[in-house]
Formats: C-alpha cells, sequence, structure tokens
C-alpha cells in the first residue's frame, strides 16, 4: 500500500473535480472514419522547444489525457505471429505547434469551455525528476505563470476546432 505523500495529498485537495469527458460503449466506432467521431483530440506543444522536449511534452500529456477519457483507446489487436499491440486512439490524435504564450491562452479558453478535458505540461515538468516537486511547484503558481510546454484538449469537434483554429501541424 503506498501513501500519499504531503504535496501529492495538497493537490488532490485543491483539484477542481470536472465533469468527466469521454465516449459511452455505444460510440465507439472503429470502422468509421476519425472525422466521425463525435469528440475531436488535439495536442498543442511549444513550437519553440528543441525536438526532445516537444516529443516528451507531447507524450506527457498525451499519457495524462488517455488514462483520464473514456473510450479513447480501440482494442487491442495480435498480430499474425501472434504479438499482441495495445491498443491505439482510435479517434487519432492531430499535434499542432504554437508559440507558448498561445498555448496559454488556448489551455484558459479550453480549461473554461463545457465537456472539454484539458491535460497540461507546465515547463516545471521538464525542470524536475521528483515528482512531489512538481506538485509543490505547480500547487504554489498561479496558473497564468505556469508556462505550459504543451496542451491536450479534448472535447466536442467544434468546439475544439474554435479553441485550436487554424494552428499549423507540428513539424
Amino acid at each position: 500500500m503506498t501513501t500519499a505523500t504531503p504535496a501529492a495529498a495538497a493537490a488532490a485537495e485543491t483539484t477542481p473535480v470536472a465533469e468527466p469527458v469521454g465516449f459511452e460503449p455505444h460510440e465507439v466506432r472503429t470502422d468509421t472514419s476519425t472525422r466521425d467521431a463525435r469528440l475531436k483530440w488535439v495536442v498543442v506543444v511549444d513550437e519553440s522547444l528543441p525536438p526532445g522536449r516537444a516529443v516528451n511534452a507531447a507524450v506527457c500529456v498525451a499519457a495524462a489525457t488517455s488514462g483520464e477519457v473514456t473510450g479513447l483507446r480501440g482494442p487491442s489487436v495480435t498480430d499474425a505471429d501472434g504479438t499482441l499491440h495495445p491498443g491505439l486512439p482510435w479517434i487519432g490524435c492531430t499535434v499542432l505547434a504554437a508559440p507558448a504564450s498561445e498555448i496559454a491562452r488556448l489551455r484558459a479558453k479550453a480549461v473554461a469551455s463545457l465537456g472539454v478535458h484539458v491535460a497540461d505540461m507546465p515547463a516545471v515538468g521538464q525542470q524536475t525528476r521528483v515528482y512531489d516537486e512538481y506538485l509543490t511547484a505547480v500547487s504554489t503558481t498561479p496558473a497564468d505563470e505556469l508556462a505550459p510546454h504543451a496542451v491536450s484538449i479534448v472535447g466536442p469537434r467544434n468546439r475544439v476546432a474554435k479553441i485550436v483554429g487554424r494552428l499549423p501541424l507540428m513539424a
């Protein structure tokens, strides 16, 4: 059994509970285009990050998202040689690029949108190797000072499209 550290307990006490975002089992349609899905998933990454940090930020927010949005992953599949391949997101995920200041604005807009899941990676997430230090840093820093490196947004297609506008694909 594990016990939450003081920093983790403090973070949990102040974290607002949002309505869950996800798919009902009957909505998971792996036989149709991703554009037919009710929800859209995008990850927006700071365009100024070096490639390794950009990929790290994108993967971290994707991991946080996949654990919170129900029905996001499709079924696992076994290849012809008998090797299992875990399910991937059946709705796809578009990875976009934007300046850091724009990511902060997008995050705020997404957080204020009903029915939208938001997961972000503040810069401090790449500045420590001790998770409790990350929890302490985030819990003691105002949201507008967190400098997000990436944000993951899942929600109704039209709402997500309106939030991200015409950002370019990450190169």
